[in-house]
């Protein structure tokens, strides 16, 4: 199998790149996070994950271990084949995707094109464990703040505000204050509505 592809960068595009290795050209698909993080030089080294099925075999790149290890767990669930698995890292850093199984987001993921409710609790009822092993996910800060987020959503929409737009900001706010207490999410969250 081949595990990385270290070469210089001929084309890319947001779906998918071609790396120069020595004379041969490697078509890699890729997932929009991974072209954002291409670095500005040439040479690059992509890890990789080789699908086959019967009518092609198709060469995924990823920027790091940790993009391609979800990648890999994404499609060991039934009903997430590549193409999905590589639309939920372009929706998602695999950073998201970790917390929104740990934290049983099925909204989150459901939000994911080609997610429906079915195959989204079946991620989150396969991959949990193998994802608070694998990547080390502190499961009481996760479920804390899926908890605070749960009581600030519900003081928000007892203020009078629509919940579907106060999820959106206390989402954000959550991004850059994981561990904030309830009251400091509905100030900064009231701040933005």
């Amino acid at each position: 199998m081949i595990t990385q592809v270290r070469g210089r960068l001929v084309e890319k595009s947001p779906t998918e790149v071609v790396v120069d290795c020595n004379g041969v050209g490697y078509l890699l698909h890729i997932s929009l996070n991974t072209y954002t993080a291409l670095p500005a030089d040439e040479n690059i080294v992509l890890y990789t994950h080789l699908s086959i099925r019967e009518d092609a075999h198709t060469l995924f790149g990823f920027i790091n271990k940790t993009e391609r290890a979800v990648f890999k767990f994404l499609i060991s669930v039934s009903g997430v084949g590549p193409s999905i698995a590589r639309t939920m890292l372009s929706s998602m850093t695999s950073e998201e995707i970790q917390q929104a199984i740990a934290s049983e987001n099925v909204k989150l993921i459901q939000s994911v094109k080609g997610i429906g409710a079915k195959t989204a609790q079946r991620v989150i009822v396969d991959l949990k464990d193998k994802i608070l092993k694998t990547f080390d996910i502190d499961e009481v800060s996760v479920t804390a703040s899926n908890t605070n987020k749960e009581e600030a959503l519900s003081a928000l929409e007892v203020l009078g505000f629509q919940r579907k737009q106060s999820d959106k900001i206390i989402t954000a706010i959550l991004k850059e204050h994981a561990d904030a207490s309830v009251e400091k999410i509905i100030k900064l969250a009231l701040k933005s509505l």
